[in-house]
This record gives structure tokens, C-alpha cells and sequence, in this order.
């Protein structure tokens, strides 16, 4: 994978770029201490991951991921944990507190790499779109199988960028697969419905509604204040 490091600060830089090397099967395509010149970066090269702080002069890390279209996967990499829930709202990748431990980092890149592997499979092969629907199921493209799922055995779904992350009853293991949500919403019945930017919910699944969540097999849920209105006219409330 081809990465860039994004930090003010030389020394987190090297850290990173330490880690790196151990790791191997990476290529640090740039290092960058201007968030500003790492925008020209990330849209003129092939980069695969970009390593990115949020505390920066001229423009801190969330916001230089909203600036770029087609960002690529990114890890953010901060010292200020307080972010954490707008870093995922984002859909980043992973989320390290600093001073960030190798095995946390390492984990971090593995999921990256899991990510990124399952991506390159699909474009390789030139595959059509990833859900086929057949009366009440779907197939869904993960890994290298193509997986049956009853359509009303979803719970919720989760977008993570290019790819979902979907959950059904009985099972805490999610399926992932590379779609998007105007994909997947084209191929569910009217009992789906989108009640946040990174969030797709069954109604029949819904056993309780807070002020700006709901609790689906004991999870929470939030509920996006753009859609919050059609959510409640959707559920009578």
C-alpha cells in the first residue's frame, strides 16, 4: 500500500515512519508537515492510506478530510482522544491516541490492509455489483464468497467509505463488502431506512428510541440531525 504521513510534528512523523518500516509491504509515498501541500499530495499520487493528525495550523485533520473528494482510507493519529466520535463519523479507519503503541498501531494497519486487499480483489476481477437480490435475499460479495442474506435477517448497516459493514440477528459477526449506500438501498424493501450518514436501519429490528439514538439488539445507534425529522415521521412519533 502506498501511504502518507500528515503531522506538524517531525518527530511524530518519524515515529510513524518507523513503525513503517517495521511493518514492511508499505511505501511512504510523503511526509508532510503542511496539511495544506499534503492535499496536492494525496490528489496528484496513487495513495492508498494516509496517516493523519488533527491539531494542525492551517487546517486540522477533520477538516482536510472533508476538503478532498474521493479521500482515500485514512487512520487518524492525535493526541487528543476527544475527537474519537467525529474521526469515525468521518469513517475513518481506525482512531490511535498518542503516544500510540506498535501493537495498536499494527493493529490499526491490518484492518487497513484487510480493507484495502478486499477492494484491489474486486477491481481486479471486474466484478459487477456486489449484491445480487432474489425475491428476500441478497448475495453479498466478502472475502471470496459470494454469501446469502436474508434480507429481513438484517439489522443495521454501517458504511465505512467504499465499503458496509453488515449486521444480522443472531450473529455479532458483521459481513463486509464493497458497495455503497445508494447500492444497497436500491435492493431493500420500504422497511429499511437511512437514519444517518454512516448508518441504515431495519424499522422491525428497532426495540427502543432515545432522543438521538435507537437501540437495535442492544446496540445504540445515532440517529443524524438531517434525518432525525423523517425518522420520527417514519416511526409515528
Amino acid at each position: 500500500m502506498n501511504c502518507v504521513i500528515i503531522d506538524d510534528e517531525p518527530l511524530a512523523i518519524d515515529v510513524i515512519e518507523a513503525y513503517i518500516k517495521r511493518m514492511g509491504a508499505m511505501t511512504i509515498v510523503a511526509k508532510c508537515t503542511n496539511p495544506l501541500e499534503a492535499i496536492t499530495v494525496i490528489k496528484k499520487e496513487q495513495v492508498d492510506l494516509v496517516f493523519l493528525d488533527i491539531q494542525m495550523p492551517n487546517l486540522t485533520g477533520l477538516d482536510l478530510v472533508k476538503s478532498v473528494e474521493n479521500m482515500p482510507q485514512f487512520i487518524f493519529t492525535t493526541a487528543y482522544p476527544q475527537y474519537a466520535l467525529d474521526g469515525f463519523d468521518l469513517n475513518a479507519t481506525d482512531y490511535l491516541v498518542k503516544p500510540i503503541p506498535f501493537h495498536r498501531f499494527l493493529k490499526a494497519v491490518i484492518r487497513a490492509r484487510e480493507i484495502y486487499e478486499l477492494k484491489q480483489a474486486s477491481l481486479n476481477r471486474n466484478l459487477p455489483k456486489t449484491e445480487s437480490i432474489r425475491n428476500n435475499f441478497i448475495f453479498v460479495k466478502s472475502e471470496y464468497e459470494n454469501i446469502k442474506v436474508n434480507v429481513q435477517d438484517i439489522s443495521y448497516i454501517q458504511g465505512l467509505k467504499d465499503y458496509i459493514k453488515i449486521y444480522r440477528k443472531g450473529t455479532d459477526k458483521a459481513l463486509l463488502t464493497l458497495s455503497s449506500f445508494k447500492n444497497i438501498l436500491e435492493k431493500l424493501p420500504p422497511n429499511f431506512m437511512r437514519i444517518h450518514r454512516s448508518y441504515i436501519i431495519n424499522i422491525d429490528t428497532i426495540e427502543a428510541l432515545q432522543k438521538t439514538k435507537l437501540i437495535i439488539g442492544g446496540i445504540r445507534i445515532p440517529i443524524g440531525e438531517t434525518y432525525k425529522e423523517e425518522v420520527l415521521k417514519r416511526l409515528g412519533v
